[in-house]
Parts: C-alpha cells; sequence; structure tokens
C-alpha cells in the first residue's frame, strides 16, 4: 500500500483535464516521477492541474466511506489489467481488495431483457463455478450480469465472492433496482470502477467499464444477446486481450441468441454447463484455484467445496418455501427442518429468488416477498 501523498498525487494527475490511463503512463514515462508530471502540466496548454485540494477531498471521502483506492504502484494492483496500454491508474473498491488477484475468474455477460430461462442458466453457471473456485466478474446490470452474481453468492452456503465492476462512482447505485444486490456484493465480494466517486451513468462510460471486466478474467462468458449487445464487445475485448470466449448457445428464433450463436460459429466455446468452461482450465491453473478455495474456505469457515454432482436431486421448492417467512428465516434453520443439504437449500432459493418470490436479507437470511 503506498502512502497517501502518492495516492493523492495518482488523484490529481488522472482527475487533470485531458489526461486518460494512455496519457497518464505516457506523461510519466516521459517526466519519470509523479512530482515532475504535477510540476510541469501547468505549463502544457493541453491539460489544466486538477486541485490538490480536490484530490486530497477525494481520498478523505473515500476514508470516510472505508472505499479502498488502489494504484498501478501497490501489490495489490490487478495484474491481468497490468496487461492494457490503457490500464487504469486507480481503482476504487468497496469490499475484498484481495478479490482482485484472484487465480481464476471468468466474466459473465448478457442480455439485460434476458428471458427467465437465460437468468436461470446464467445463475446456474456462476453458482457451480464459484463452488469450484472461479470468481464470477460482472457488470451488475440488469438481467444476466445481476444472475450472475447472485448465483455466485449462492454457492459456498451463501458465502459465494463475485466482482462487480461498475461505470458509475463505487458509491453510486446504478441501477437503483439492483440496491440490495450492490449490498450484498460489498459485503461477499467487492464493487469496483475507475471513475471518481460520486460519478453517475452515463453512457460512455460503459464501454470503458468493459474492458475492466474482460481483462480481470480469464474467459467470457456471453448468455443471450442480440449481435448489437454491448456484450459483444466485451467478447471482442476478451478476444483482443487473448482470452477465452464461451457463448451458451440459443433457439435461432430468438433474438438474444443471435449474438452467442453468432460467436459460436465464429469459434467461440459451446458452454452449457460449468463444466465446459472447467475443462478449459489447464492443470497448473487448477492447482492455484485448488490452493486459492482452501484459503477462502480457512478464512472464512467455507464448507467443502465439491463440483455439486451428487446424487441428491433437485430441492423440493415446496418444502423449502414451508419455512419461509415475510419476517425473514436464516438458511440454517431451512437446512435443518427440510432435512436437504446445504447446496440442495441454496439452489433451491436462487430458483425462488429469481421468480420474484423471496429477498435475500442480512445475516444469511431469507424472507418471502410482501
Amino acid at each position: 500500500m503506498i502512502p497517501a501523498a502518492e495516492l493523492i498525487k495518482c488523484l490529481q494527475l488522472i482527475n487533470s483535464e485531458n489526461v486518460g490511463p494512455v496519457t497518464f503512463y505516457k506523461l510519466l514515462e516521459r517526466y519519470q516521477t509523479l512530482d515532475n508530471v504535477l510540476e510541469v502540466l501547468p505549463s502544457l496548454k493541453k491539460y489544466r492541474l486538477f486541485a490538490k485540494s480536490a484530490a486530497e477531498r477525494e481520498y478523505e471521502r473515500a476514508q470516510a466511506a472505508k472505499i479502498r483506492i488502489v494504484t498501478f504502484q501497490d501489490l495489490e494492483y490487478p495484474q491481468n489489467l497490468r496487461q492494457l496500454n490503457d490500464a487504469p491508474p486507480v481503482l476504487y473498491v468497496r469490499g475484498n481488495p484481495n478479490l482482485l488477484n484472484a487465480p481464476a475468474a471468468l466474466s459473465v455477460v448478457g442480455a439485460r431483457n434476458a428471458s427467465v430461462n437465460g437468468r436461470k442458466t446464467a445463475s446456474r453457471i456462476s453458482y457451480d463455478l464459484t463452488n469450484n473456485g472461479i470468481l464470477i466478474v460482472s457488470g451488475m446490470a440488469r438481467g444476466i450480469d445481476s444472475a450472475a452474481h447472485k448465483g455466485a453468492m449462492y454457492a459456498l452456503r451463501q458465502k459465494g465472492p463475485t466482482l462487480a465492476v461498475l461505470g458509475t462512482g463505487v458509491d453510486i447505485v446504478y441501477p437503483q433496482e439492483n440496491k440490495n444486490l450492490y449490498a450484498q456484493i460489498c459485503e461477499q465480494g467487492a464493487v469496483v470502477s475507475e471513475f471518481p466517486l460520486g460519478t453517475e451513468p452515463q453512457a460512455q462510460n460503459f464501454p470503458r467499464r468493459n474492458r475492466i471486466i474482460s481483462a480481470l478474467s480469464q474467459g467470457t462468458l456471453i448468455v443471450e444477446a442480440t449481435t448489437h449487445s454491448g456484450s459483444l464487445t466485451t467478447a471482442r475485448l476478451a478476444l483482443e486481450q487473448g482470452k477465452d470466449i464461451f457463448a451458451v448457445p440459443g433457439s435461432p428464433q430468438d433474438a438474444r441468441a443471435q449474438g452467442p450463436n453468432k460467436l459460436i460459429k465464429e469459434g467461440a466455446i459451446l458452454a452449457e454447463s460449468a463444466a465446459d468452461i472447467l475443462e478449459c482450465f489447464n492443470p497448473e491453473k487448477q492447482k492455484q484455484i485448488i490452493e486459492y478455495v482452501d484459503k477462502l474456505q480457512k478464512n472464512a469457515d467455507y464448507p467443502a467445496v465439491d463440483n455439486l454432482e451428487t446424487d441428491n436431486g433437485p430441492a423440493d421448492n415446496a418444502s423449502v418455501i414451508d419455512c419461509l417467512s415475510r419476517e425473514g428465516t436464516h438458511v440454517d434453520e431451512i437446512i435443518r427442518r427440510t432435512g436437504l443439504d446445504a447446496s440442495a437449500v441454496s439452489l433451491a432459493l436462487l430458483e425462488l429468488e429469481l421468480g420474484g418470490r423471496i429477498e435475500r436479507q442480512p445475516g444469511n437470511k431469507v424472507a418471502l416477498i410482501k
């Protein structure tokens, strides 16, 4: 972790007028140090230096809100992002910054107006992958993004981590309907943004966000997307970064299947389940994943992880519903009363949440929606 004074210099430079990530690094390369760049910048007509006092206020706001600011100088800065020539010099992180360097991650993106089956597919794949040590990265948008985050967090006995990369400030919830989801991700995983605190949704920020989503992952999964979807932009960026592309096939009669089907025709890996994706991680990476999951379990008291290919069959949703109330019921109480195992209950609850029948509450509780 770099000293606060250096961090403030980074904030001052990246927030200066006409200074983006590429310019940031070019100026640093030319003038060698942040001090030198900040000293010379006022004399360069193209730029306007961001006030030091404003950078200090930004730092203080982050400190007060318990938001970690990770710069390109930090050891915690994601190694995958360092490969980009326009890597964000500064990242704001609310939640667990250690997730930025998870040994294996998959980005899951797709349609905002996703079908029920599309959301269920994204959730189940994310659930299974999280139980096998793969971090799910997405953008917290409506539809597939939200379903992927929820599936990941239902894994590992509802303690699964997930990473959301935002196109707003890390302190701004967008869309507002995801307020509870945002809070859950902050508690179990992390939300990340390169944009200053308070940055409201702007159309041009979301394509920039997408390059971070793809860069943080070893591959990208597309679940439902039209041929003009921003999800295909994420896939293109992932290809340019040398990442694997996975796609869930769909009916040619559904416009939302046109994007994934097109990608499969062009060479993307057809993915119908988590197993199709896990096959693509090499043995060395698998070893790192196992070590990572072991560490997660030790630090968070997670249950033993398997690949969910059990003989228990699907959970009995009716028996789970019988245990629920509008006031909220702890998940451990549901497991005790139904006699089902933890993974079966988690899957049942995930199905019920996707169907709009229940909502998650703090303290690992769920409640019937009033």
